[in-house]
């Protein structure tokens, strides 16, 4: 449901040591609302770009947002897909900055980078230190006014391909293909939002270079376009920067974006769909206004009320009481100019979809009759807006502040947009709320069921059954290897702008060279402070002041490595029961407790910690401290709650059964720790489907007794409040937890992990237009032995979007959306994990591809000074943007306990990256991770893949996957 984007409240909310105590009740919704905004400066240059400038001194960031306003509802028929595939085309270098984007992004540190692309917009931002402002500007300039002479047929078939393997991707999740058949259904052919935004296949495989530059051309303009710099920046040094780097680009032609009427079906459309799911699952879905129109906030409150809380009627009805389903859920998702609304249910196996659809319908009925009552409202409400104060430390990125100011200026003309849907939110009663649900949701609906079966024949192109090889003039040089001569480049007429390699642009811009990059000062982390709660519970404290929000975790020393070994899924189970029943509060209570208050309480767990995390307004910190307290110390384990989440938990599982991703992460723990080991487990953590069926509440009592327990346990806390003043707060709550008389639980000595025993496990997923890889060794090291050498080396190898697997399996290739090898950090022996999903045709040379590239990384041709250069440069110039929020700072105090690291860890970093060098990092790598002693899992359409193993050379075992994923 959620569409409102993370705020900055105008300051701190001043909250006193007494206040805080008093404070029992939930602060006015109102009170939160008036305190919301994002102050801000504009102007406009000649050319027609808008630029909004919000200053934020909090960290050394600057967030820059560019906003077009063209996607894919502008497409005409036969090029749909074109806003998305120039998406990736200008993430593919520039005339004056050539290569991919990625590598300057790196060079100077950039958090936050991307872009996307949805029915109405495509966007490209990234954070960076403040002295890397005006690269990024450069960066951004050029792209926008400096690109066409940059965009060859060589980059236009890579990214063609690399897109229809990220539409792959997408397709092979079950229910992969529901967008399709929602779009062909409530849209009506030549309707702007009629398909996807990914495109079809043969539209990308059709696209021209002559077509997609004159896309290009027409929609990217500067004025169509908006700019947003937030952060350490003030509107004087962003006028003369922008004016400088962006003044010289000429007008594009006007655009008027698509129009888009709400469309009406004529009568109700049912259909069933068959795919390899693990439950059925009911659709419910409506075309609706898009996100300025007078109605959009009303719906919202209807689709949090129906199907949004924790605790919506569809929650209440339909999982707890009734048990036909064990998931539901109710979203308004608006674009532009339409929405949609929907609603789902899955349906609990072994019950009849029929009587889950027609009660379902019910539910709706009565809602459309009745309306909502004021509690949910207000419910809705709370939990709207503290969801934006959760975001409001974020300059950037997917959802702060920039993109606040940029969604308003672009879609409405009006950047303090935000502000007039907050109050439209909080102005919603419950007549309005009835009142507009059944002025849309009474027209025919669009019924989709998706039910377990076979799927269809996968649409695919012919460029995705071709061999997709390059000519060897196309292929990436090594690191080490004279590249070939680059054919001399002619530039067409319209794309020659008066700029090019080694000239000075318009204006007297030299595009020759990037600008230089200033100092990056090292990481200023918050202090850390410790205390002890009376009954010897230890407190890590840091304090971030930006937003008056508390964010608390009470780790214990447990993780799925101390779920029992002959009873997998204990743990999973017991903590998903912690918030659904105490002694005095039920399931229904505590998730109400929770929206009420705007707070959220979760449990879950890593490989070596279990925990419990709450995010709070400040102002109602007492009571959800209370609430928290509670939860944590006594669940009820209600049998009814028991039964109910076991069916949950048994359907989780069932689900995990059908994705690929899930099948790989089950079966390759076991086989390279081995079963005797603690990490020898499925990291999903949901258990053992036979076990989780027999467990009893018994065995959850002692589980939560011999580890959810005060002297199993730490709490880690940032708050805008001194620690002096939190600390009473924590006592109260926890204090006089006394632990159980029960023996602590006692993790299991680490068994040695077994022998390598490379080899390649087929898990057969018929009609899979992909195969998911998963490779894995167990290393020699630990997380708590020293390895930023080995994770930086690695970055060159796997770790990042520039390594040498991603960018030859992605760009060079195209057979994958994305690869990466990790170094998976845990408590104690560390594994090293290749992931890549690829084209079903290309499984066994991808293989191949991987090893080639580990072989020659970790011999001959190890990190060159260039890598060396660019890896540094990230990892040292990056921190403040990796620890700009109350989130990352909580959970770098989490890694400082676990890891044994000194308090100034984070501070040191930086130091630590600049002296590393080329010996060091190779010698590392290379002593730690043996390419020869991997194990590899792929899961995929054995009918197509198993004939292509036998060129890797490995060994293969195929194993039918479980019936559901079939």
């Amino acid at each position: 449901m959620t569409r409102f984007l993370p705020l900055l409240l105008a300051s701190t909310i001043a909250v006193s040591a007494p206040a805080l105590a008093q404070q029992a009740k939930p602060a006015p919704v109102a009170d939160l609302v008036r305190q919301v905004k994002i102050a801000h400066q504009s102007f406009t240059l000649p050319n027609g770009l808008r630029v909004y400038v919000h200053e934020d001194r909090k960290a050394p960031v600057v967030a820059v947002s560019v906003w077009y306003h063209v996607g894919s509802k502008d497409e005409p028929k036969g090029k749909t897909g074109f806003a998305h595939l120039f998406e990736h085309l200008m993430f593919n270098g520039s005339e004056n900055s050539p290569g991919d984007f990625f590598e300057p992004l790196q060079q100077v540190g950039a958090t936050d980078y991307n872009g996307t692309t949805w029915f109405d917009r495509t966007n490209y931002f990234e954070t960076v230190p403040t002295p890397a402002l005006e690269r990024a500007l450069f960066l951004e300039s050029d792209r926008m006014g400096h690109l066409l002479g940059a965009v060859t047929q060589e980059n236009l078939t890579n990214q063609i391909n690399v897109v229809q393997n990220e539409k792959r991707q997408g397709d092979n999740q079950p229910y992969g293909l529901v967008e399709y058949a929602q779009l062909e259904a409530l849209f009506p052919e030549g309707h702007p939002y009629h398909h996807s935004t990914i495109g079809s296949m043969a539209d990308l495989s059709a696209a021209s270079l002559d077509t997609v530059k004159d896309w290009f051309r027409q929609k990217y303009g500067p004025n169509n376009a908006v700019l947003v710099l937030a952060g350490d920046v003030d509107v004087a040094t962003a006028k003369r920067l922008v004016t400088k780097y962006f003044g010289d680009i000429p007008r594009g032609p006007e655009v008027t974006p698509a129009a888009a009427p709400v469309p009406t079906l004529a009568a109700p459309k049912v259909e069933t769909m068959y795919d390899r799911v693990a439950q059925t699952r009911i659709y419910r879905v409506w075309a609706v206004p898009g996100l300025t129109d007078k109605d959009s906030a009303a719906l919202d409150v209807a689709a949090g009320v129906l199907g949004g809380l924790a605790s919506s009627r569809l929650d209440n009805i339909l999982v707890r009481q009734e048990k036909l389903a064990t998931a539901v859920s109710a979203s308004n998702q608006s674009f532009e100019r339409i929405g949609q609304f929907e609603v789902t249910a899955d349906v609990r196996p072994g019950v009849d979809a029929a009587v889950v659809a027609k009660r379902l319908d019910a539910i709706i009925a009565d809602f459309l009759k009745n309306g909502p009552t004021a509690d949910e409202v207000q419910r809705v409400q709370t939990r709207e807006v503290a969801g934006r104060i959760n975001g409001l430390e974020s300059v950037g990125g997917f959802g702060g502040k920039a993109t606040a100011i940029a969604e308003g200026a672009l879609y409405a003309k009006d950047p303090d947009f935000y502000a007039k849907q907050l109050a439209e939110l909080a102005a919603v009663t419950p007549a309005k709320a009835r009142e507009v649900a059944a002025k849309w949701l009474s027209r025919p609906v669009y019924a989709l069921t998706v039910a377990p079966g076979e799927r269809k024949a996968y649409e695919e192109s012919d460029a995705g059954k071709a061999a997709s090889i390059r000519p060897s003039y196309f292929r990436t040089p090594q690191p080490g290897e004279k590249p070939l001569a680059p054919a001399p480049r002619v530039l067409a007429a319209a794309d020659a702008q008066a700029t090019g390699p080694g000239a000075a642009a318009r204006g007297g811009v030299d595009r020759s060279k990037l600008p230089e990059v200033g100092e990056v000062k090292n990481l200023d982390f918050p202090d850390i402070e410790r205390t002890t709660l009376a009954n010897g519970m230890p407190v890590i404290y840091a304090r971030r002041t930006a937003v008056p929000v508390t964010k608390l975790t009470i780790s214990f020393n447990a993780g799925n490595a101390a779920d029992p070994k002959t009873a997998l899924g204990t743990q999973a189970l017991t903590l998903a029961l912690l918030d659904e029943g105490t002694k005095t509060r039920n399931s229904i209570q505590i998730a109400e407790q929770q929206e009420r208050l705007g707070a959220s309480i979760s449990a879950g767990a890593s490989m070596d910690r279990t925990n419990v995390t709450l995010y709070a307004l400040t102002a109602n910190l007492v009571p959800s401290l209370d609430l928290l307290q509670d939860i944590v110390r006594n669940p009820a384990f209600a049998p009814a709650e028991v039964d109910r989440l076991r069916n949950q938990q048994l359907a989780s599982i069932a689900s995990e059964m059908t994705q690929p991703q899930g099948l790989a992460y089950r079966a390759l723990p076991p086989l390279i720790y081995g079963a005797n080991h603690a990490y020898g487990i499925p990291f999903t953590g949901t258990g053992d489907p036979a076990v989780v069926t027999k467990l009893t509440r018994d065995d959850l009592i002692r589980f939560h007794a011999s580890w959810i327990r005060p002297d199993n346990a730490k709490l880690f806390i940032v708050s805008d409040r001194p620690l002096a003043e939190v600390k009473p707060l924590l006592d109260k709550a926890f204090g006089s937890w006394a632990p159980p008389a029960t023996p602590k639980g006692v993790k299991a000595e680490e068994a040695a992990p077994a022998a390598p025993s490379p080899k390649i496990v087929l898990i057969d997923r018929p009609q899979s237009p992909q195969s998911y890889i998963l490779g894995g060794e167990v290393l020699g090291v630990t997380g708590k032995d020293e390895l930023e050498a080995l994770g930086t080396a690695n970055d060159v190898l796997g770790g990042t979007f520039l390594s040498r697997m991603n960018m030859d399996l992605r760009e060079t290739k195209g057979w994958s959306y994305g690869v990466n090898g990790r170094i998976n950090r845990l408590e104690g022996r560390v594994p090293y994990l290749v992931a890549a999903p690829v084209q079903a045709n290309r499984t066994g040379d991808a293989i191949v591809a991987l090893k080639a590239q580990m072989t020659d990384f970790l011999g001959p041709k190890g990190i060159t000074a260039a890598e060396l250069e660019r890896t540094i440069n990230n990892r040292s110039r990056a921190l403040a943007g990796n620890f700009e929020t109350s989130d990352d700072v909580l959970g770098g105090l989490q890694s400082i306990d676990l890891y044994g690291w000194k308090d100034d860890h984070y501070e040191q970093l930086a130091a630590r990256y600049r002296a590393m060098t080329v010996p060091e990092l190779d010698g590392m790598i290379r002593k730690t991770v043996d390419p020869s002693k991997l194990t590899w899992v792929v899961v995929g359409d054995a009918a197509t893949v198993q004939p292509q193993l036998a060129k890797v050379g490995l060994p293969v075992e195929v194993v039918k996957a479980p019936a559901a994923a079939k």
